[in-house]
């Protein structure tokens, strides 16, 4: 079953999915009493037109995060390579799954599951990937599941990519252990300990330069502070998340806040898997990984 746009609805939240562009979240609703608000960055009408799933409020990532550098790696004897997928970036980014029209499996007014088989002979992976979106009057859950349709055992990650518009006065939350720095051509380089500038383990106003950086160690809990509209979103991720992507551009007024289960760049440091807690999971033939992150938004002040 195929739909162009699938409407949710509880209590006071809404969102949209519009399978057929990267199995994507058109956007995602909060009526308070003082009114509607939108908790992610809606997709516009010109964005739904192209299909264009970095035009949406949220996509999936998968069968992996970021970029791939040079795109190519090498694992157990074979080097598996890739073709840019995005006008003007050299890398292959996000994966494949954000590019895909999904089929919608299952729906009802507050729940539905979409599928994705993507077994294509000349790409490096072959898998089969779900998306479940439950609907609550208080909070949105999205769980993650993919397979292994392959026939040789391969390296998969995968994570979430919600925006927001950047406003002034926005905040972060978050406790992490580790920060990857940015070399060249946006790619992840070295891990270190978050520096004291770096550090949102205390609410702290978005930066105001350009940010790319992946933050290890996370524990599963952030939030989003809007004072403007009085309100904040809570995102907690189970553990098979345990990197979390900052991502904000102040010439484009945008910011992401991405949950992974592996590092940036981990697809190129495969040797160093078990030192660094990259994140990256092997799976033979048939296995499976999944992973939830829930959305709850609230009135400023009740979550601290």
């Amino acid at each position: 079953m195929n739909e162009a746009q699938l409407n949710l609805a509880a209590g006071a939240l809404q969102v949209s999915l519009v399978p057929d562009t990267g199995g994507s979240v058109a956007s995602v609703s909060w009526c308070r009493p003082a009114g509607r608000v939108d908790l992610m960055r809606p997709m516009s009408g010109e964005a739904r037109g192209r299909r264009d799933a970095t035009g949406a409020a949220m996509f999936p990532m998968v069968p992996f995060a970021n970029r791939i550098c040079g795109n190519r790696f090498a694992f157990e004897g074979r080097t598996h390579r890739f073709q840019p997928n995005v006008p003007g970036e050299p890398m292959s980014l996000h994966g494949t799954g954000w590019q895909s029209a999904w089929t919608v499996a299952r729906a009802t007014s507050t729940d539905a599951e979409l599928v994705l088989d993507r077994v294509e002979p000349k790409e490096p992976f072959s898998y089969s990937a779900s998306e479940r979106f439950v609907l609550r009057p208080d909070r949105l859950i999205i769980t993650i599941r993919v397979i292994n349709r392959g026939e040789c055992a391969m390296p998969f990650g995968f994570g979430l990519h919600p925006w927001w518009i950047l406003e002034s006065n926005m905040t972060l939350k978050f406790r992490s252990t580790h920060f990857w720095l940015e070399g060249p051509e946006y790619i992840a380089t070295d891990r270190i300990i978050v520096p004291h500038e770096l550090d949102f383990s205390q609410a702290q106003s978005l930066p105001r330069t350009w940010r790319n950086n992946c933050y290890s160690g996370w524990d599963g809990r952030a939030e989003v502070g809007f004072p403007n509209s009085g309100i904040g979103l809570l995102i907690e991720a189970d553990s098979a998340f345990r990197h979390l992507m900052l991502y904000s551009d102040p010439d484009k007024s945008v910011i992401c806040l991405e949950p992974q289960t592996h590092a940036s760049g981990a697809l190129n440091r495969l040797d160093r898997n078990d030192e660094d807690d990259l994140g990256i999971v092997v799976l033979r033939p048939g296995e499976a990984i999944e992973g939830t992150v829930t959305f709850t938004p609230y009135e400023l002040g009740d979550v601290g």
